[in-house]
């Protein structure tokens, strides 16, 4: 058998490699512009109102002094029962929380005046009160550095001063919303004492009535070593001219000017003063009894040592009576009200912030008023 002839495959041509040829740079054209979208704003949407404040509650009716009593058996002209019948601090009640918030309001200016005096003023002391003294107790070394101090023989009704209900009782009816005796401080118990009113705190609105201004002003006088009384047709007057509108709650503040004498009065007449202590003050008599009720404030202070006039007279009634024991209200005496009457009578501005936070004394009689007015 015939071998079959290899068969001699022609060699494959060698490719040369294609080298591509550089293209032309083409000139870079600018990204086109993105069509501006016209965006639509939506409207702004009105700030959110703040939720209205809830209304308070209304406060229910107070009687008027003609139709006290509202409890059986309580004595005419007495509020026992009007605020509880276990109630201890009584007018100052109307000091509701949406009272204080308005009174606040009354704030322009931001000063501030203090109303206590020194607590060594009187002296010699009224009433037949003593000086207390003062002890400044320093502590031997390595503690030497520290002071410590106290108080003997402290009255604190001595000088400028709040009257804690307990302080005077009706000789017939008794102590305030009918608190028998063996309950009250000093007497077997401890209520109706100042420290009811510490607890509590008194804030709210203050008016000034600067009578001793409007007796300047109006050509009288008056003798701060007697006891004249001044009617109350002079403090109806005095609000008038200053424009003073009283509002239910409000705690007012007389200015006689009996500070002033009194700073700048002679030792001869201090030491007189302190062996009987004879004071001009307001009216003592039911009308102005009826008037305090019937615009429901809250508290009334004064310059004066007994806010009334004393010794009384015989056709004067005591106020202490009816404020105190009937109706229930603090009573202010020897406040220093003078720096903030004469701002007041420059700025023609006499009403203001009142803050005063007495001595958590438990059954405390009384207390220094630890008063601020701010303008």
């Amino acid at each position: 058998m015939a071998k079959a002839k290899s068969r001699k495959t022609a060699p494959k041509p060698k490719l040369k490699p294609i080298r591509a040829k550089p293209r032309a740079k083409a000139a870079s054209k600018p990204a086109p512009k993105k069509k501006a979208v016209a965006r639509k704003i939506a409207p702004a949407r009105p700030a959110p109102r703040p939720a209205p404040r809830p209304s308070a509650p209304p406060e229910p009716a107070l009687p008027s002094f003609a139709e006290l009593p509202v409890r059986a058996g309580a004595p005419a002209g007495a509020a026992w029962g009007v605020f509880g019948d276990r109630d201890e601090v009584g007018t100052i009640n109307l000091l509701t929380p949406a009272r204080v918030r308005a009174a606040a309001e009354a704030i322009r200016t931001g000063k501030v005046f203090a109303l206590n005096l020194p607590i060594d003023i009187p002296s010699p002391p009224l009433f037949t009160r003593q000086a207390h003294r003062h002890t400044v107790k320093t502590f031997p070394a390595p503690t030497d550095f520290v002071l410590d101090d106290y108080l003997d023989n402290f009255y604190p009704q001595a000088s400028s001063q709040w009257d804690a209900l307990a302080h005077v009782k009706h000789p017939v009816h008794g102590a305030y919303n009918g608190i028998p005796d063996n309950e009250i401080t000093g007497r077997g118990g401890t209520r109706l004492g100042i420290d009811n009113l510490a607890r509590r705190g008194i804030a709210g609105r203050g008016v000034l009535a600067d009578i001793g201004r409007y007796y300047e002003a109006a050509g009288k006088s008056i003798n701060y070593t007697a006891a004249q009384s001044i009617p109350l047709e002079d403090l109806e007057a005095t609000l008038a001219a200053q424009k003073s509108t009283l509002r239910r709650g409000d705690i007012l503040l007389i200015r006689i000017g009996w500070t002033a004498f009194y700073l700048g009065a002679s030792d001869a007449v201090k030491q007189e003063l302190a062996r009987e202590t004879v004071v001009p003050g307001i009216e003592g008599s039911e009308r102005v009894a009826r008037w305090i009720w019937d615009h429901h404030l809250a508290a009334i202070a004064s310059d004066s040592p007994a806010l009334e006039a004393l010794p009384k007279s015989p056709d004067q009634e005591f106020l202490h009576f009816y404020m105190l024991a009937f109706f229930g209200m603090p009573i202010g005496e020897m406040w220093n009200l003078e720096a903030l009457a004469e701002d007041c009578a420059r700025d023609r501005v006499y009403e203001f912030f009142l803050t005063s936070a007495p001595l958590n004394v438990p059954g405390g009689v009384g207390s220094p008023p630890n008063a601020l007015a701010i303008k």
